[in-house]
């Protein structure tokens, strides 16, 4: 058996109960990891809610990324062993003594970083250089718009937007946040409680790409903000995923619009995410030119605390939970 936490029922975040569980066996193609650290994300926060149901055959338990060490290896594994020291993008059941994932969604554990900071990495980098990088296409040069730039998407897309050469904008909830973003590289941070994001963008030329998460009225606001043949990458929808939208601007200014989630993608989609991060990013990351930004640390029986700070969005970074000893 091994401890875990529990969605004890649809709800806030004092659902989350600590519990014990079978351990999981890995199956071909798959590794079974001591978890050390687990990443605290938003999905995790809606699946708690009972707004976002995993996938099938996936663990009910909340956790999309977790660092640790590979204690078994099932049929068929050659791309790591026993012993290896990993981060790895999760189906679920980060938040967990042990868990399950397919061996090619592990990565190994970037000389210079802690434990800690290696659990931040899968969720976000993967969620970011898929969407940035392989559906975005953004070039260096081009201006880039990202939505939410303290949070744990936002400073990985800053850094290595600003990594690859392009010129990056960010907007943030105040003036504390949007400083941050500044020191992580970011050209210019709007505070979006005080300055329309619009006129910035439209001053400078307009953004050739935008991450967004929020959805709702921003997205009219960002088909303003991009410039002529931009792109609009939607990863979320906090303020709701329905919008009227009008065409003819996007026919007339070749505007495009496209998104994606993570978690349904098949197995061989996130390989082939993992295998170019493997390449392009790790690189940068051991060389100091990328770093995971922490916010704050919790044990795993304060996962209920973890997603309060969460969900108070309090946090510039992101949360971890403390699960080995």
């Amino acid at each position: 058996m091994m401890k875990a936490v529990e969605i004890s029922q649809p709800g806030g975040p004092d659902v989350l109960k600590l519990a014990d569980r079978p351990m999981p066996e890995p199956a071909h193609d798959d590794v079974l990891i001591k978890v050390a650290f687990a990443g605290v994300n938003r999905p995790d926060a809606l699946q708690r809610a009972g707004l976002y149901n995993p996938p099938k055959n996936a663990s009910d338990l909340p956790g999309l990324e977790a660092s640790g060490e590979v204690v078994a290896v099932g049929a068929g594994v050659t791309s790591v062993a026993a012993g290896d020291q990993v981060c790895a993008l999760l189906p679920g059941g980060g938040y967990a003594e042990y868990v399950t994932t397919p061996a090619a969604h592990c990565l190994p554990v970037p000389a210079g970083l802690s434990m800690a900071q290696a659990a931040c990495l899968p969720e976000t980098f993967f969620t970011v250089w898929s969407n940035v990088f392989m559906r975005g296409g953004l070039q260096a040069g081009e201006r880039f718009l990202v939505h939410g730039g303290s949070s744990g998407i936002g400073t990985t897309a800053i850094q290595l937007a600003k990594a690859f050469g392009a010129r990056v904008f960010t907007t943030a909830g105040n003036d504390e946040k949007c400083g941050a973003c500044i020191e992580l590289g970011a050209e210019a941070a709007f505070n979006y409680r005080d300055i329309d994001f619009v006129e910035k963008m439209q001053a400078v030329g307009g953004a050739d790409l935008i991450l967004d998460m929020v959805g709702g009225p921003y997205i009219q606001r960002n088909l303003k903000s991009l410039a002529d043949d931009g792109r609009l990458v939607q990863i979320a929808f906090l303020q709701g995923p329905k919008v009227e939208l009008n065409l003819m601007q996007l026919m007339m200014r070749r505007l495009t619009v496209t998104g994606s989630t993570l978690r349904p993608q098949s197995d061989l989609a996130k390989a082939r995410i993992a295998d170019e991060l493997r390449s392009k990013v790790w690189p940068l990351i051991e060389a100091g030119k990328v770093t995971p930004v922490m916010d704050q640390e919790f044990a795993m029986e304060d996962a209920a605390l973890a997603h309060a700070r969460m969900e108070s969005s309090a946090h510039i970074g992101k949360i971890v939970l403390r699960v080995g000893k």
